[in-house]
């Protein structure tokens, strides 16, 4: 599977906040999570919406049975229990340990096989098995920009070295009214650079639907090092010098490496 739809991803996160997600899928999930910042800020997002919702939940407590079946089920065997280790019975078990113990040995290794073929992962890094299989953007930046609510809304990434920007509208978006003085003017949406010690910068612009790409005027490495937020803007010039103050979506830049 590929894990680089955003809708894809934005539902798997959901359900990974959720508790929905289970089996392979959320192992998957948690190994997706540790390597890609993308996919973390989604999980952010999510908690964010739905952390609210525990405090309004009343406490549970469960049932002395629940307790009961844990112990039931967690507590060691009796000793006396266990096959008897004098005679000819005793010898039997014996041997039949040892057969066990063999079976054990041969059961180990194919599981052990099995385990790297299914899950390389826990052999080799992350980033080596998703490059392989084509997974995700090797060294690259990214950024989810939300609305007030924490609702996603765009989705930009870059190629660390790249000269090239890909945008991506994952969510709804409804220009505000333009002003009467305004009237007949074509608005635009300019995406921003925040510099943590400058004036910000014009990316390129972003479509209403759907996704563009868009060039850079240099690499993203150079433009985007030091930058740590993104915003999105409504602008009436073709060439806008400074963000308005009609600021619709604001997000991370972050550092996928």
């Amino acid at each position: 599977m590929r894990y680089t739809h955003p809708a894809l991803l934005d539902h798997l996160a959901s359900a990974y906040v959720l508790g929905t997600l289970g089996g392979g899928a959320r192992r998957r999930f948690e190994r997706l999570l540790r390597d890609r910042s993308d996919v973390q800020l989604l999980v952010a997002q999510w908690e964010g919406r739905l952390g609210m919702l525990a405090s309004s939940v009343p406490v549970q407590q469960p049932p002395q049975r629940v307790w009961a079946a844990i112990e039931a089920r967690t507590r060691p065997r009796d000793v006396k229990d266990a096959a008897p280790q004098g005679g000819w019975a005793g010898v039997l078990w014996r041997r039949h340990g040892v057969l066990q113990g063999l079976a054990g040995v041969v059961l180990g290794v194919v599981a052990t096989v099995a385990l790297v073929a299914a899950v390389p992962t826990l052999f080799v890094s992350s980033d080596q098995v998703a490059l392989r299989a084509g997974d995700k953007l090797p060294q690259a930046y990214v950024g989810l920009l939300t609305d007030e609510a924490g609702n996603g809304k765009v989705l930009v990434s870059s190629l660390r070295h790249g000269r090239t920007l890909t945008v991506k509208v994952i969510g709804p978006i409804t220009l505000p009214a333009m002003p009467a003085t305004m009237a007949g003017t074509a608005p635009q949406l300019v995406l921003w650079a925040v510099p943590a010690d400058g004036a910000p910068f014009v990316l390129g612009t972003v479509p209403v639907a759907g996704s563009a790409v868009s060039v850079l005027p240099d690499t993203s490495e150079k433009l985007l090092l030091k930058v740590s937020k993104l915003m999105l803007t409504l602008e009436t010039s073709a060439t806008p010098q400074v963000p308005s103050s009609t600021v619709l979506f604001t997000g991370n830049c972050a550092k996928l490496w």
